[in-house]
């Protein structure tokens, strides 16, 4: 795939993400939106069974997609 379907396929995908999302908040429903569904796998607002190292790779994944981000891919 060249540079340009690669833009158009990111586009797309962040589309469709937007109108997921869009129509999980709308929907006014407990636990539609990807955030919801974080903090229900990473044990965010409870302490169910394995809560620390779901916690923990919650917050190794964001702290490397922040760097990674950060830092132009160097990281």
């Amino acid at each position: 795939m060249s540079a340009v379907g690669y833009t158009i396929a990111w586009l797309l995908w962040g589309l469709l993400f937007a109108a997921i999302e869009g129509e999980a908040i709308f929907s006014k429903q407990p636990g539609a939106t990807l955030s919801a569904h974080i903090w229900q796998w990473a044990s965010l607002k409870n302490k169910g069974r394995g809560w620390r190292a779901r916690r923990f790779a919650a917050l190794a994944i964001l702290a490397w997609l922040c760097a990674h981000l950060l830092t132009g891919g160097r990281f």
